[in-house]
């Protein structure tokens, strides 16, 4: 809020569980982790680095102007399932 007269907009990507090397780590130590991530994630996969692509080059444009304060969850529905 204090940026915002200044035309300043902050604004965040909240990734859920994506492809990266540090995840695939972690599938192979952690027993069930990959079924667990895909059962409870509606879209039904791990989401890829790619897949936060659009929503940077959207907040990055013009096209944006007029969104702050916004923290936008990009992990294919995790974290709407209960």
């Amino acid at each position: 809020m204090a940026w915002a007269p200044d035309n300043i907009q902050v604004n965040a990507i909240l990734p859920g569980w994506i492809n990266t090397e540090l995840t695939r780590k972690a599938r192979k130590d952690v027993q069930g982790l990959h079924e667990h991530i895909i059962a409870r994630t509606p879209l039904g996969r791990w989401g890829e680095p790619e897949d936060l692509e659009g929503t940077a080059i959207y907040l990055a444009s013009r096209a944006s102007d007029f969104i702050t304060g916004v923290a936008l969850p990009l992990d294919g529905g995790f974290s709407v399932m209960v």
